[in-house]
């Protein structure tokens, strides 16, 4: 979803005529068809009606419209003070994320802060959650997402969403249908997080027995390599499962039914609010929307904002 379409879809909302929507956004109207389309694919659901020269919306399309007025009002405000010069420098923002976030809603967030300032200059980096609060103690970040806050006088701290964690693995080592006790996956080789990193926090409680686990232990500090040795048999791993849903919808992972769950995993923000604060605050409102966004067009049981 972007801005764009918003955009068109509210254009289309106030005209209620295709051919006036395009002139309007200087388009055609087959783009105008196309990007409509594109959206009501994306939420499952139809958004207009569309009868001879009746043109109104259903009721999803008015929530819908309500929602990208607000967010679209919001986007005018932040683009009006990133455009203000005097409030860019400098005009860098350092960015920290861990994996489960540069694969989620971390690119339309850079997106929506390129839109808005296209001067604005934009450092990513993806590391793991003690780097990134490493980082920002040593004031590397102005901006950091990951599963526990730094700690600090001058730190503020929010969570920016909220990330379902599943039991995942491939049908070459696990029977999709059966259901699995602790100790049937204790038996079970292990793929996660290395040790004294938070995931690995969350996995050892979860079996009330580290030795247990850590002799049936592989670890990675890499999402996208732990999802690759999941995918190839070599063990089984809880994993956030919006960041697989390409995998558990192609068949390559399934997800394990389980006697117990495994906790949800917040991701928390934090950012310095020593320097440039009105910039940095403007940075974190786009980050709350940017999450909150992708969210609300995800699977509500795999990501959701509290």
């Amino acid at each position: 979803m972007r801005i764009l379409d918003m955009i068109t879809f509210v254009a289309l909302a106030r005209h209620r005529h295709f051919g006036r929507a395009a002139e309007e956004l200087h388009t055609t109207q087959p783009a105008i068809s196309i990007r409509l389309a594109a959206m009501e694919e994306e939420f499952g659901c139809r958004l207009m009606h569309r009868t001879g020269r009746n043109f109104s919306l259903t009721p999803s399309g008015q929530r819908a419209l309500e929602a990208f007025q607000s967010i679209l009002s919001a986007y005018d405000g932040l683009k009006h003070e990133l455009s203000d010069e005097t409030r860019l420098a400098p005009k860098v923002v350092r960015i920290g994320a861990i994996d489960s976030v540069s694969s989620t809603w971390m690119t339309p967030f850079v997106e929506a802060l390129h839109e808005a300032a296209p001067t604005l200059k934009i450092e990513l980096t993806v590391e793991g959650t003690k780097s990134l609060v490493d980082g920002m103690n040593k004031g590397e970040f102005d901006v950091i997402f990951a599963l526990d806050p730094a700690i600090g006088d001058n730190f503020r701290s929010f969570t920016s969403c909220v990330l379902q964690m599943t039991w995942a693995g491939s049908p070459k080592i696990i029977n999709p249908d059966r259901t699995y006790s602790v100790d049937d996956l204790a038996s079970l080789p292990i793929i996660t997080f290395p040790k004294d990193t938070p995931p690995y926090r969350m996995i050892a409680p979860y079996f009330q027995d580290e030795q247990v686990l850590a002799s049936k232990l592989t670890s990675s500090n890499s999402l996208y390599s732990i999802i690759s040795l999941l995918i190839d048999g070599f063990g089984v791993g809880a994993i956030p499962s919006v960041t697989i849903k390409r995998e558990l919808k192609t068949g390559l992972l399934h997800p394990i039914r389980v006697t117990k769950h495994f906790p949800a995993m917040p991701i928390i923000g934090t950012y310095q609010a020593i320097t440039e604060k009105e910039l940095i605050i403007s940075v974190v409102e786009q980050a709350r929307r940017s999450a909150a966004l992708y969210c609300s067009t995800a699977d509500p049981s795999m990501a959701w904002v509290d």
